[in-house]
């Protein structure tokens, strides 16, 4: 058999060559991982700025319509004004009119769905088996989804036919009953929030608590609620920001009739119902009763911006370090 010498210079140049190929082969790879990563951030980075310039714009078109009627419209009387009539010769535009239905109506709300689903969270977390579990949160969270027209058809056919048999001077149309749906609307949002909250509280504390001889409701309420208020205070906030921003519930069965009361058991309009009225009239855009749906919707804003403050100090006051 005769061995083939390979030249000594063949040699020396044929290794260099394949490891300069491999390099450049892999610098062409990283270039393109590179530009992709870039795309990647960039696409990423766009999606994020989409939610902070429609925040902008409505903030933008907002003050800019607002500005318009408060130039028409003295401020300290939009803020004084017991009367709300826009659209009459004689106009008034006092917003407290409209907030004092909005305020009534989420208190009726809230107090039907903060303690209802905080007690709820409270049993799917520490009481209620896998099983029940798996079966009854989907369940309730479909009460999210239900339309919240057929909420106000429901609070207007059936709720307040239910209440009228035990307060018969209840009128058809009033607070009361649109305020008990809008709670049975919340309770998913409260109760879903909060139980994600009391899942995260560490097994640890549980398992200390218990070891400390307390009871399965006392580890719940004394530990566990306590540990995860953060959360809960968080979901309590997004429920008054649900209510406050209901609109077809209370345009349907609230009887939207401007009137300065905080009694439930009249009828009354809220920002979001007037707002609703006005926009579907044959008012001529620029007029100033059309500005009107800009300003209450502004001082919608305010009011659901000072929530979410609130909501916010609450989460950094209360927030555990574990």
């Amino acid at each position: 058999m005769t061995a083939v010498a390979i030249p000594a210079r063949d040699a020396m140049i044929s290794e260099p060559t394949l490891g300069a190929a491999k390099l450049a082969e892999y610098a062409r790879l990283k270039h393109r991982r590179k530009i992709r990563e870039r795309l990647i951030k960039a696409a990423l980075l766009l999606a994020a700025c989409v939610s902070v310039l429609t925040t902008l714009g409505i903030v933008y078109i907002l003050l800019k319509e607002s500005l318009d009627f408060f130039s028409h419209v003295p401020l300290w009387d939009f803020l004084t004004d017991r009367q709300w009539t826009p659209l009459f010769d004689d106009a008034h535009f006092g917003i407290m009119v409209l907030l004092s239905g909005t305020i009534s109506s989420s208190l009726v709300a809230l107090l039907i769905a903060l303690p209802l689903g905080t007690t709820i969270a409270i049993y799917l977390c520490e009481f209620a088996g896998h099983k029940t579990r798996e079966v009854m949160k989907p369940l309730l969270e479909l009460l999210s989804g239900v339309p919240t027209i057929i909420y106000g058809y429901f609070a207007l056919l059936f709720v307040t036919p239910m209440i009228q048999k035990i307060y018969p001077a209840l009128p058809g149309f009033n607070v009361l009953s649109a305020g008990i749906v809008m709670g049975i609307m919340i309770i998913p949002y409260v109760s879903s929030l909060a139980e994600d909250a009391m899942r995260a509280v560490p097994m640890s504390l549980r398992e200390g608590s218990y070891a400390l001889g307390a009871t399965r409701y006392q580890t719940a309420v004394r530990v566990v609620v306590p540990a995860a208020l953060s959360g809960i205070a968080a979901a309590y906030i997004l429920g008054i920001s649900r209510a406050v921003g209901e609109t077809m519930i209370l345009a349907v069965a609230a009887g939207m009739q401007p009137n300065l009361t905080l009694n439930p058991l009249e009828p009354a309009a809220t920002v979001t119902s007037y707002i609703v009225q006005v926009a579907l009239g044959d008012l001529p855009h620029g007029s100033v009763g059309y500005q009107t749906i800009f300003a209450a919707g502004l001082m919608l804003m305010l009011l659901t911006l000072f929530f979410n403050l609130v909501g916010y100090w609450m989460r950094r006051q209360f927030r555990e370090a574990y």
